[in-house]
């Protein structure tokens, strides 16, 4: 394809890109024509193909090929409601991919939307790693507060750790050391470093919790602190296991600090920021 046509393609398309309940979204009747097929009935077959994949792919087609009525113009003037559908880039995606690739139209589709498609699958993978890193400052704050709070009612650095890991324990069912091993955290590394992000929010939920209550209930010292620690965790753990989530068995994450720092040297990269 001449560079002209594929700018032309590119306008076209999107041009007819449009909004539904906050989602890019194309009319099937209008991808039609775009796609290069002159009759509805061809090209009914190829979305019915492309639902068939959205289903093995273990995806909604209620989400992604949801049925719409449209009014159209006919020949007298006259208007005409007929059958159409709202189309979800992947649903584009999906079409192009089961659609006839001697068509130029639909060999620009098919890169067309496998890029846009790429792209919104690396922004979401982008979204969920800040919000990881996020969670660990935000585990890292919550838990220098409790220590703040259990310093003042007479719990030191070392009870403060121990108290820390009877909650982990409580958490995971299984001590730290060995929920470390058991994940391949090194050592000499924070175990939250290496949890997914639903995890980490549980550790921070149940000190949340614990620093409240130490206050509210007037707690000092540390068996009374250690007791409420653990029950707070327990709490969260019944929760999570009656979500179907067994915390200790969720698989480790990729090392935060790393995450981390790609995100921040992407970011650089982005507003040509020099160290």
């Amino acid at each position: 394809m001449k560079t002209t046509e594929i700018l032309d393609l590119f306008d076209r398309f999107e041009e007819a890109v449009s909004e539904y309940e906050g989602i890019e979204c194309w009319s099937a009747r209008e991808l039609q024509i775009l796609l290069g097929y002159s009759k509805w009935e061809n090209f009914s077959k190829v979305i019915e193909k492309a639902r068939e994949s959205c289903i093995n792919a273990g995806e909604s087609i209620f989400d992604h090929f949801p049925d719409v009525r449209k009014m159209v113009r006919i020949g007298s003037g006259a208007e005409k409601e007929i059958n159409d559908m709202i189309l979800t880039r992947y649903a584009c995606y999906l079409i192009a991919q089961n659609g006839d690739s001697r068509k130029p139209e639909i060999a620009f589709a098919q890169n067309y939307f496998a890029v846009q498609t790429r792209r919104a699958e690396i922004i979401e993978k982008r979204l969920l790693e800040a919000e990881r890193v996020k969670a660990r400052v935000k585990l890292q704050e919550t838990e220098k507060n409790l220590s703040g709070v259990l310093y003042e009612r007479g719990v030191d650095d070392k009870g403060f750790g121990i108290i820390r890991s009877k909650g982990d324990q409580a958490l995971f069912g299984l001590n730290t050391a060995l929920l470390k091993r058991r994940m391949g955290v090194p050592v000499n590394r924070p175990l939250a470093d290496f949890l997914p992000t639903v995890s980490i929010k549980a550790k921070d939920f149940a000190a949340a919790m614990t620093t409240e209550n130490v206050q509210l209930k007037n707690l000092s010292g540390q068996t009374p602190i250690e007791k409420e620690h653990i029950e707070n965790n327990r709490g969260v753990r019944k929760i999570m296991i009656e979500r179907g989530l067994r915390p200790e068995n969720l698989p480790p994450a990729e090392d935060v600090k790393k995450v981390e720092r790609r995100l921040k040297s992407e970011e650089k990269k982005l507003t040509g920021k020099r160290n």
